[in-house]
């Protein structure tokens, strides 16, 4: 099987975003590789991601980074459980006053975190090299 260049994703409006999402779907994140930086405005999360573009089977550290963060807001994630894992479903934006609004980060199990943004800025990069993994993601009709 020949080498899957790693992603490198720009998203700069509702559509970008969308093609991430794609990507980002089951990954898998601990609390504590969440980071806001509230004087930067940023928000960083690592993650390790089920690489679906090159036919699964593997996984890959990977970053996504949204610039011009107002605000974070968790519902139903266990904020001091540093070890607690989250599932990503979707990223989605729900357009606010132009060109702001709210990304958020839906999770399995009902919980979310929503991000107030200026513009939709974010960046979705591999940072590791895939690793093999035996368990492939599966979803409840």
């Amino acid at each position: 099987m020949a080498k899957t260049a790693p992603l490198r994703l720009l998203a700069q409006d509702a559509d970008d975003l969308a093609i991430i999402s794609a990507a980002m779907q089951d990954a898998v994140a601990k609390i504590g590789d969440i980071t806001y930086e509230a004087k930067a405005r940023l928000l960083t999360i690592a993650f390790n991601r089920y690489c679906w573009e090159s036919g699964g089977s593997e996984r890959v550290r990977s970053a996504l980074q949204l610039g011009g963060v107002m605000k974070v807001q968790a519902r139903k994630i266990r904020r001091n459980a540093r070890h607690a894992v989250l599932e990503v479903l979707a990223v989605t934006f729900d357009a606010g006053e132009a060109p702001g609004g709210m990304v958020t980060i839906s999770c399995a199990g009902g919980g979310d975190l929503r991000a107030a943004v200026e513009c939709v800025d974010a960046v979705l990069a591999d940072v590791s090299e895939p690793w093999p993994t035996p368990r492939a993601p599966s979803h409840k009709d």
